[in-house]
């Protein structure tokens, strides 16, 4: 069996020219739609890039933002300053600017100076002891005795104790 010879036939090698042809152009259109659509698609990857790097880069620095508040934080809920005012100084003659009332204010003061950079939390559930103890405390003052009672107290970083002086007993 042999094969004809269509190389000799002029329909034959038009239809076989028009295959040929057909292909090519048919592959440059498809390299070309290929090629299109795969640089669009390039193109939206390096976007999608470019976008996760900077929301990577975001969340970092939020990240590092909420290390920072939550140190702050956990700063600020600690005791950082004990204040002590007595309320009615003028009561017993003393000045409120006196070396005397800075004096009894510094022993209470001392007394105290454990609280300091303590949880807040644990400070306050132990409110009772402290005030017994400030209330135990009997101050010299002007070679008269007197006994510190408490009026109010106020809890945050800074505790802030108002008391009254009495005479002991």
């Amino acid at each position: 069996m042999r094969i004809p010879q269509y190389y000799r036939r002029k329909g034959w090698q038009r239809f076989f020219a028009g295959m040929i042809i057909g292909g090519f152009i048919s592959w440059f259109i498809f390299l070309f739609m290929f090629g299109t659509l795969q640089e669009k698609q390039t193109l939206l990857i390096e976007k999608q890039k470019e976008e996760i790097k900077d929301s990577k880069k975001y969340v970092s620095i939020l990240q590092e933002d909420l290390k920072k508040l939550n140190k702050e934080n956990k700063e600020s809920l600690l005791v950082q300053e004990i204040k002590v005012k007595i309320t009615n100084a003028e009561k017993f003659g003393l000045k409120s600017d006196s070396l005397d009332i800075f004096q009894a204010q510094e022993k209470i003061q001392e007394d105290l100076s454990d609280l300091l950079a303590k949880d807040l939390e644990s400070v306050y559930k132990n409110n009772e002891i402290i005030e017994k103890t400030i209330e135990n405390k009997t101050l010299k003052l002007n070679e008269k005795r007197y006994q510190v009672e408490i009026q109010k107290v106020g809890y945050f970083t800074t505790i802030e104790f108002y008391v009254e002086l009495k005479f002991a007993d």
